[in-house]
């Protein structure tokens, strides 16, 4: 059997290259209409949460039939938790972003405090849907995984925060990461509560309890003796 001519290689190369690019863009095609697709259901799913919600109720609610969304998503359970990772994944950045630009310790609770505040105010519905869908993780062995890997990244996202808070004050962090994420998140779940229930002092509250919880995470500043 012959070897291949130089030529004969660069057209099976080229070939390759085209199928490859193809497939490429195949697949980005897809991701960005599964996308579009999740952007669109995301109203209808944040509003009646996981058990009310299947495919055929975000269809009618939206401009999509219930042959697409089944066409891009295997069931319910795949586009919940595709919204609430890519929802989520936007918050990481943009917590990322105020731990970037504060310069001081202050600026940097005020900023996280003030996040926090907004994020409840403008977004709540996405953040209860988010709780909803890690507590029927607790039941649901299909979406635990995902789960888990949204629930980490939470807490990456905490421990950056609290991390260069503690560089910021000249001071030592006193609990480990997953601890840290546990407060915080216990204090904005009950203040979530608070807020969907009608209260006035949920948002105050919530931002006046994250710069404690700050001040309690780190030991006193180093002082240096005269």
């Amino acid at each position: 059997m012959r070897a291949p001519t130089p030529t004969e290689t660069r057209t099976v190369t080229k070939a390759a290259e085209r199928i490859d690019r193809v497939s490429r863009s195949q697949v980005d095609k897809f991701e960005q209409r599964r996308k579009m697709l999740a952007d669109a259901a995301i109203q209808t799913l944040s509003e009646l949460g996981y058990a009310r919600t299947s495919l055929r109720e975000i269809a009618q609610n939206s401009s999509f039939s219930h042959g697409v969304l089944h066409y891009y998503f295997r069931d319910k359970v795949d586009l919940i938790t595709y919204c609430v990772r890519q929802y989520k994944a936007h918050c990481v950045l943009r917590y990322d972003q105020i731990v970037a630009t504060a310069r001081t310790a202050e600026a940097l609770a005020d900023g996280f405090a003030d996040g926090l505040v907004q994020t409840l105010r403008d977004e709540a519905l996405m953040h209860r849907l988010w709780y909803d869908l890690r507590s029927q993780s607790l039941f649901e062995e299909s979406f635990r995984a995902d789960v888990l890997e949204i629930d980490k990244s939470l807490e990456r996202m905490i421990w950056r925060i609290v991390s260069r808070y503690g560089e910021l004050g000249d001071t030592t962090l006193v609990i480990p990461s997953p601890v840290a994420y546990a407060m915080f998140d216990g204090l904005f779940q009950q203040a979530l509560l608070h807020y969907l229930s009608g209260s006035d002092s949920a948002l105050p509250d919530l931002r006046e309890r994250v710069l404690l919880l700050l001040s309690h995470v780190v030991s006193a500043p180093q002082t240096t003796n005269a």
